[in-house]
């Protein structure tokens, strides 16, 4: 029997600010954290990877976990345009909030230069040209 989702992980090509963007900004606690070197069998086989290395940690908010990884073997391959949504991959991260405005204003704060649009109760950010979310009581 399934009880719900556990986790979502993302890799990103800088664990320190992304920990620190997903606990001063977000909001999360780091849970824990790990790492394995070059030559991990486990690891190369959970990840379908060979000579895996990579730090990672688990971060928590409410109930539930984002892991964001780090990986420097194999090198990752640089992203050099915005992929638009329709391509395949995590899109966005939705946050539920309990005052839409007030949470906007700080996010938007720490977030450089964000696009975005308030109005009627909806929160429309559009992090990148062409990209865009809306929801009540929801950042995306």
């Amino acid at each position: 029997m399934i009880l719900g989702f556990h986790h979502a992980a993302i890799s990103t090509p800088d664990l320190d600010r992304s920990i620190s963007f997903y606990k001063d900004v977000v909001g999360c606690e780091e849970a824990w954290s790990f790492e394995w070197p070059v030559g991990t069998p486990a690891a190369d086989e959970m990840t379908g990877l060979t000579n895996s290395a990579a730090r990672a940690v688990m971060l928590k908010l409410g109930e539930t976990y984002l892991e964001v990884f780090a990986f420097s073997s194999p090198a990752p391959q640089q992203r050099t345009s915005t992929r638009p949504v329709c391509d395949h991959g995590i899109t966005h991260i939705c946050l539920l909030v309990e005052n839409l405005h007030s949470e906007y204003e700080r996010m938007r704060s720490a977030v450089p230069e964000p696009a975005a649009d308030t109005r009627h109760g909806l929160c429309c950010l559009r992090p990148r040209p062409g990209r865009q979310r809306c929801g009540t009581n929801r950042i995306y």
